[in-house]
């Protein structure tokens, strides 16, 4: 499952054809749009044309993407509360009425169904959807797992709960929250998709390399990073076991970084250590 284009006439990054990903090409229709410097927000389209918005920040953008694909937008997908993930909301509410608005808390504007862990719906006639509470960033953090009926193609929307290479600022919980979050995302099946709501990667390489300064795997992802203004959708769950740190707390690395051998104390350290970057 990659980011790509289902009709000629959107205007995508070129960058959305490169790979990160050790796993083949896939084509499930999922596209990235960019918001504000570093935002990511998404359209998700079945192959009957109807579609989902994750995360609409520019909801003129997005919008009209939509319109000019000819996808007819059922649903929209708020990660958390945060106005640089929520805060298009309303605006796209206001183009697109009448839709179903999935969210953690009704702390997202316009959300209409709050959605707990465990709960599922889907988009269209395809895609499967399963909510994974994922609390620590914001306490309304959800993760939102697809899969494709018919192609057996996977994909995670993270939000700000995993990048690519990294994770998100515990703003309103704690190293151990972090912890069960990854692990829970951990668990998913290894050639799921990530779909992260910031490019942060080189940024989290950077730092990645700080603690495994070894890891072939973060080396490479550093320097496709460097390369690649476009990296979200190009990583899996099996990649980021590779070269993501903070789902790598028992690595003689990490303990040795850190001064620390429980894994909730190395998440802790480990995000202290990012955010003195």
């Amino acid at each position: 499952m990659i980011a790509t284009k289902i009709s000629p006439r959107i205007d995508l990054l070129k960058t959305t054809t490169r790979q990160l990903s050790t796993t083949p090409s896939r084509k499930m229709k999922v596209i990235p749009y960019q918001a504000r410097s570093d935002n990511w927000m998404y359209l998700i389209v079945d192959s009957s044309n109807q579609a989902a918005v994750v995360d609409p920040y520019d909801a003129g953008k997005i919008s009209k993407a939509a319109k000019e694909a000819g996808v007819n937008v059922t649903s929209l997908i708020t990660t958390h509360h945060h106005d640089d993930h929520s805060g298009g909301n309303s605006k796209f509410l206001s183009l697109h009425p009448d839709l179903k608005a999935y969210g953690g808390s009704a702390q997202s504007p316009g959300t209409n169904i709050v959605v707990k862990d465990g709960d599922t719906f889907t988009i269209g006639d395809d895609i499967s959807v399963k909510c994974h509470h994922t609390p620590c960033h914001t306490q309304d953090s959800i993760c939102f797992y697809l899969e494709d009926k018919k192609t057996g193609e996977k994909g995670v929307f993270t939000g700000d709960t995993l990048f690519l290479g990294g994770c998100g600022r515990f703003f309103e919980g704690t190293p151990e929250e972090m912890h069960t979050a990854l692990t829970k995302l951990s668990k998913l099946p290894e050639d799921t998709v990530v779909y992260n709501g910031h490019e942060y990667t080189q940024g989290s390489a950077q730092f990645g390399l700080t603690i495994e300064p070894e890891n072939a795997a973060l080396k490479s992802l550093l320097k496709k990073a460097q390369e690649d203004s476009c990296t979200t959708g190009k990583s899996t769950i099996g990649d980021e076991k590779t070269w993501n740190v903070f789902m790598r707390l028992t690595t003689p690395e990490a303990k040795k970084a850190t001064g620390e051998t429980d894994p909730v104390a190395i998440m802790g350290k480990l995000r202290e250590l990012k955010n003195a970057m």
